[in-house]
């Protein structure tokens, strides 16, 4: 379908055809009608599907017929982090270039100065605000900016704002928003919290949701069967056997991070992190180190998973298997961009088969994949443990006696413990 087959305005289509956009992607086909209707809207799409577009080039179309916003809001656009809401910020600026538009991005990582000068042109108002939560509710804190108008709220990458703590922020100034706006919730992922979100704050929402795509094919992935102890010493092989490539190390928590950077350092692996106690500063540092090449390894929460384009990474490893397919897609979308070529390896311990069988069935994909033995130590423990086990055994054995009939009723009693897809203490199906 193309943009122009939408009731567009001349003048959006003018700006589209000059940043040569024709054909509308899928999540746009479904969710600009939705808008243009001016209905409520949630949305489920992953990163690089063209959301972006998709709740801006209507609602700046709708913007249009709007007065003048002089001395308060008319839109809010919500993202996660400073990058997405420039990259936002960005394409605003081009879609809106033949219109009388204005827009302003809110962040924080700035100083004094930039906190004064956001404050300063959200109070003189904009058509457009492009905010993270925090920074926008701390500007609101300080009084003097006018939201009793704001006719449309967009949250975008909501699953990622919740992970990152901002659940409170986004309520809070929800409630100062006019009740009859339109709300616009874009989401990769719909877990119970989006759901529940959706639920306070849109009104009879209709629901897009666009498959995930697979990772493309210029993606070599793998995957290692291994145990959880093992983990770390397979990763810290692998890296050395990497050493001046640029590689993402991506955990589950970012105390795991933290813990794992931390360690490989130890290694003398030249590694940082990035998760969300991190200032924007500090990630913008470690970003930069990365790109000189003075790091070479970074472990990073699904923080650094969207949003952020680095060039020239050729490796990326799920250490811990992510809980959703879509992300499991953004993940190893750090690689092989630009046109090269890359590689992603996920390891798989005993906690993490039933999410990688999902991932697999989900994307409909089979990632070739290997088992690792366990470590020379891991080997050791497990003969020691066994035969410490095979003594307790016949210690008990010698020195305990029962008659017959109490004899029968425990085994009676054991019997479905004794089946073969029941192992029974001591054993579990993954060692069978």
């Amino acid at each position: 379908m193309l943009f122009e087959d939408f009731d567009l305005s001349d003048d959006l289509l003018d700006a589209l055809y000059a940043m040569h956009f024709e054909e509308c992607t899928p999540i746009q086909e479904q969710a600009i009608p939705v808008v243009l209707d001016r209905r409520d809207l949630i949305a489920i799409a992953q990163t690089g599907t063209g959301k972006t577009a998709a709740y801006l080039l209507p609602v700046i179309d709708l913007l249009a017929e709007l007065p003048e916003a002089d001395g308060f809001v008319n839109c809010i656009v919500m993202a996660p982090t400073r990058e997405l809401a420039q990259q936002i910020e960005r394409q605003m600026d081009g879609f809106s270039y033949y219109l009388p538009l204005s827009s302003i991005a809110v962040y924080g990582g700035t100083d004094g100065a930039g906190f004064a000068r956001q404050q300063k042109g959200m109070k003189e108002g904009a058509d457009v605000v492009i905010a993270t939560p925090g920074r926008l509710q701390a500007l609101l804190q300080m009084g003097g900016i006018d939201l009793s108008k704001v006719k449309y709220f967009v949250l975008d990458e909501a699953d990622r704002m919740l992970d990152m703590g901002f659940h409170d922020d986004i309520m809070a100034i929800a409630k100062l928003l006019p009740t009859d706006r339109q709300t616009l919730l874009f989401s990769a992922t719909m877990p119970p919290k989006i759901r529940k979100l959706a639920q306070s704050l849109l009104n009879n929402p209709v629901e897009v949701r666009i498959a995930p795509s697979r990772p493309v094919e210029k993606i070599k992935q793998s995957a290692i069967f291994c145990y959880e102890d093992d983990k770390q010493r397979i990763l810290t092989d692998i890296l050395k056997q990497r050493r001046g490539e640029r590689v993402i190390v991506f955990a589950a928590s970012k105390h795991g991070v933290r813990d794992l950077a931390r360690d490989l350092r130890r290694t003398g692996i030249k590694a940082a992190e990035i998760h969300s106690d991190l200032d924007q500063q500090q990630r913008e540092e470690t970003i930069r180190g990365f790109r000189s090449g003075r790091i070479e390894v970074i472990v990073a929460t699904d923080l650094l998973a969207r949003g952020i384009d680095i060039d020239e990474v050729m490796l990326v490893v799920n250490y811990d298997v992510p809980r959703e397919p879509e992300d499991y897609v953004h993940r190893v979308g750090r690689t092989a961009r630009a046109n090269a070529d890359g590689e992603a390896t996920t390891l798989v311990g005993p906690r993490d088969r039933r999410a990688f069988s999902r991932v697999e069935s989900t994307l409909k994909i089979k990632i070739p994949a290997e088992n690792r033995p366990a470590s020379a130590a891991r080997t050791s423990d497990d003969k020691k443990s066994r035969r410490n086990s095979t003594g307790a055994s016949r210690n008990n054995k010698g020195g305990h006696h029962t008659t017959g009939a109490k004899q029968k009723r425990n085994n009676g009693g054991n019997r479905q413990a004794r089946r073969p897809d029941n192992p029974g203490p001591g054993k579990s199906n993954s060692q069978q």
